[in-house]
């Protein structure tokens, strides 16, 4: 006898799929979500937003300092 069907065995062990995810990202999500009710902890919120800012700026810093030696070597080489 031919089976053409797919069995339900088959079928769930290929619905179950694993995701990478940023553990920050993961991290905070789970801290709101323990908490069980509609409620949202501003200070998580701003804690977050400190963060990125604090990131933006370290990022704009090493820009900012990459393109001044890039000029500050340009000028050295050009004056001999």
């Amino acid at each position: 006898m031919i089976n053409l069907g797919m069995s339900s065995e088959k079928t769930a062990s290929k619905s179950t799929q694993t995701f990478i995810i940023d553990s920050e990202d993961y991290e905070f999500e789970n801290t709101i979500q323990d908490k069980k009710s509609t409620k949202v902890d501003i200070n998580l919120l701003m804690d977050k937003v400190r963060a990125e800012k604090k990131k933006e700026k370290k990022e704009n810093l090493i820009f900012v300092s990459l393109i001044a030696s890039v000029i500050l070597i340009t000028g050295a080489i050009a004056s001999f």
